[in-house]
């Protein structure tokens, strides 16, 4: 879209040679495969067995480490079954379902896993949530009770209709609230809890649940609209961490350093099923903290740690400091790390192992780098083996292209399509299954049948990504984020990642606006400079005029003080697309795109006449 595919390998111009030689990727590729078929779907092996068997094989390990407190994995276990035995004693039982609403500490997994041990299932609530959507997760996942942290009792306080379910208090010593707060919370569980016999619940509580069946429901955290709650199976969510054992080379010399939501899948799966299986160590910060980042890193040895792009970008944007020199980390793993993010990461940190990967809370298939190819989120060396597919997409109508036969097209290298992976129902592996969410209708939405031939179904990704001639992918962007204009099609992720090294920069998001009279959108801007800089639209329009082909320049830049991201750092687009280039639906501050003038000008109806563009005059989602 913006000559990316030259770009890319001028970049890569050194690790060209290796390219070719995809041995050891498909070697470890391949013990992947092998380590997700250990556990079968009809298994009755479940979460609650796992934790008992690394209790006992790990014992005095540490496990969990949070502020100056280190729980081994016996201390763990003794208080994941004092809450089992108090929730037994209230009469939670198997299959019940209990939503945990509780920050990042070890509270928040004592919890779960003592749900796991006798059979129920554990909604993981977005604690920011309140009022409707709040409702909506306690009501689709048929919650029957619901574990608040206290530092988290604040959004169900500004919900009268989430009384309706019980609300057991988790204390925070931390965090502690008044008891006027506390008045309609049951504070007497915790009572329950420290009195409760530290004695394994019966293992028969969990006789017949099979690893297929469910045992962790985790909402997608989607820019607009109320969440789906995606099902996690026993199976899918241990089998994550056996594949990241292997991937990764994991053991108990390891700590994990956990700071993203363990509301969210990457951290709760990604981070917590790898350290189990492997018997590493956890790390748990409540909240990202930049300035504490790599004080926490020396301080606890940290080796693993799980990223998003943006948090990435928070560190490289920190003043140098001693602390990051030699530091530990030998291996990092997550997604959204641009190539320019990536290369700076390496060399003001030192190189490590970057598994960046592509993938989804939901999906039934991903992608993962094994060989540090910078800027690529994956390789496929055979397609014959993996069950994922780009499908061709028409770049005016967003519609699939068809063959002769009324079917799809797979992509060829340096086209753009999207990521599909086909649906593996058997009772044999769980590989490739797409478990769906709680919800039919939600689950049938996202599946698209008689793709390839009469009969198959693949699970839809919504993402845009593409791959070269050696088989390495490039994510672009999300399906609609891509717009059109002046006939060209502009990817709001590759503009972003070719802006995001304009200096004094802190946040960058792209998207498209509707533009009175012209066909497509015109490129907009949000942009949150870093404390102490100030934005100067003569800079940027010089920088953006060097970066990128005119059409793919934005038109629209507003600059304000803070980024509007969700809780996991995914940036929002559709209310900033709405909101279009009226300053009256702000408070930043907004400046037009004056190639007449060789800057970015302060929006005034003036400059928009100079530059032949009309009011706004709302935007069609």
């Amino acid at each position: 879209m913006l000559g990316v595919d030259a770009k890319d390998k001028n970049k890569n111009k050194d690790q060209s040679a290796r390219a070719p030689v995809c041995e050891r990727v498909q070697k470890k590729l391949d013990l992947r495969a092998a380590a997700a078929q250990r556990i079968k779907p009809t298994d009755l092996y479940t979460l609650g067995q796992r934790v008992e068997d690394k209790v006992a094989q790990f014992s005095e390990q540490p496990f969990l480490i949070y502020n100056d407190r280190t729980y081994t994995y016996k201390e763990v276990g003794e208080r994941v079954n004092q809450y089992a035995n108090a929730l037994l004693a209230r009469g939670i039982k198997p299959g019940d379902v209990c939503a945990v609403a509780v920050e990042n500490r070890p509270e928040l997994i004592f919890c779960w896993f003592a749900l796991a041990k006798i059979g129920a299932v554990t909604t993981l609530v977005n604690y920011h949530l309140v009022g409707k959507p709040l409702v909506h997760v306690l009501q689709a996942t048929n919650t029957k009770v619901v574990l608040v942290g206290e530092e988290c009792v604040y959004p169900f306080l500004e919900t009268p209709e989430a009384q309706q379910w019980p609300q057991w208090l988790v204390p925070d010593a931390e965090n502690p609230a008044s008891d006027a707060d506390l008045a309609g919370f049951d504070c007497e569980f915790n009572q329950d809890v420290e009195s409760a016999g530290t004695q394994t619940p019966d293992a028969s509580l969990r006789d017949g649940i099979r690893a297929e069946e469910d045992m962790l429901y985790i909402f997608t955290s989607g820019t607009t609209g109320l969440p789906k709650a995606a099902r996690y199976s026993h199976m899918r969510w241990m089998t994550s961490g056996d594949v990241m054992e292997v991937t990764l080379e994991t053991g108990t010399h390891d700590v994990f350093y956990c700071c993203l939501p363990l509301y969210h899948g990457a951290a709760a799966t990604s981070v917590v099923s790898t350290a189990l299986a492997s018997g590493s160590s956890v790390f748990i910060r409540r909240k990202f903290s930049a300035s504490r980042f790599w004080s926490d890193v020396r301080e606890h040895n940290v080796t693993v740690f799980q990223y998003v792009g943006e948090i990435c970008r928070y560190l490289l944007n920190r003043p140098v400091s001693a602390e990051e020199k030699n530091n530990s980390l030998r291996c990092m793993l997550g997604a959204g790390l641009t190539a320019d993010t990536w290369q700076r990461w390496i060399d003001r940190f030192g190189q490590l192992d970057v598994y960046e990967g592509w993938g989804a809370t939901e999906a039934n298939t991903a992608v993962i780098n094994l060989d540090n190819y910078i800027g690529s989120c994956g390789r496929i060396p055979d397609w014959n083996k993996t069950n994922l597919r780009l499908l061709r997409v028409d770049a005016e109508t967003q519609d699939y292209v068809r063959d002769e036969n009324g079917f799809c097209v797979h992509c060829e290298p340096g086209e753009i399509g999207e990521a599909v992976g086909f649906i593996v129902n058997s009772p044999q592996t769980g590989a490739g299954r797409f478990e769906g969410y709680t919800s039919d209708e939600a689950t049938e939405s996202k599946i698209l049948r008689d793709v390839f031939q009469k009969g198959d179904a693949w699970w839809s990704s919504g993402d845009l990504l593409r791959y070269d001639e050696n088989g390495y992918c490039y994510f672009v962007d999300r399906v609609g984020d891509t717009f059109r204009w002046k006939s060209e099609n502009v990817s709001t992720q590759e503009v972003a990642a070719e802006l995001g090294s304009f200096a004094g920069l802190e946040f960058i998001n792209i998207y498209g606006v509707n533009v009175p009279e012209n066909e497509g959108r015109a490129g907009m801007a949000q942009v949150v400079m870093q404390k102490g800089c100030s934005f100067d639209p003569r800079a940027f329009y010089e920088f953006v005029s060097e970066r990128l082909p005119h059409y793919a320049r934005p038109v629209f830049v507003r600059v304000g003080n803070q980024a509007d991201m969700t809780t996991t750092f995914k940036q929002r687009k559709m209310d900033l697309q709405k909101q279009g280039y009226d300053p009256a639906n702000f408070a930043d501050d907004l400046y037009i795109k004056d190639d007449k003038q060789g800057t970015y000008s302060a929006y005034s109806d003036e400059v928009l006449a100079r530059n032949d563009l009309l009011p706004f005059a709302g935007n069609a989602i």
